[in-house]
């Protein structure tokens, strides 16, 4: 099973500028190391928007948890980088009860090796 609705999948910019690849960010700075190092720049931040998404409409799911505010969606697969690395990344998504739009929430590696 795929993301539901990923054509509607938003991600706001600030979400991957000012958290996935920021490095003065408390809780994403790791994350920002691992993607900065593979050629993902803040400047280009649309090109981490298009490789998540990517990696949504191409990765099944590997879990779903009803909350009661809505729906985490867990993807584990892997991502196309800049620098032609194929990463292998966790990202979640979330569905709101009262809305169909999957939401970005998080990603991250889920392992140092490359393919």
């Amino acid at each position: 099973m795929k993301l539901p609705n990923v054509q509607n999948a938003e991600i706001p910019g600030e979400k991957i500028t000012d958290y996935l690849l920021s490095s003065s960010s408390r809780a994403g700075k790791a994350k920002a190391k691992f993607f900065l190092s593979f050629g993902f720049v803040r400047e280009k931040w649309e090109e981490v928007v298009k490789s998540l998404i990517h990696h949504a409409e191409e990765n099944e799911l590997s879990g779903i948890k009803r909350t009661i505010f809505g729906t985490k969606y867990i993807i584990d697969g892997f991502m196309k980088s800049p620098d032609g690395s194929l990463l292998n990344v966790r990202a979640v998504w979330f569905i709101d009860d009262d809305g169909d739009s999957p939401r970005f929430v998080t990603a991250h590696p889920l392992k140092k090796e490359k393919k």
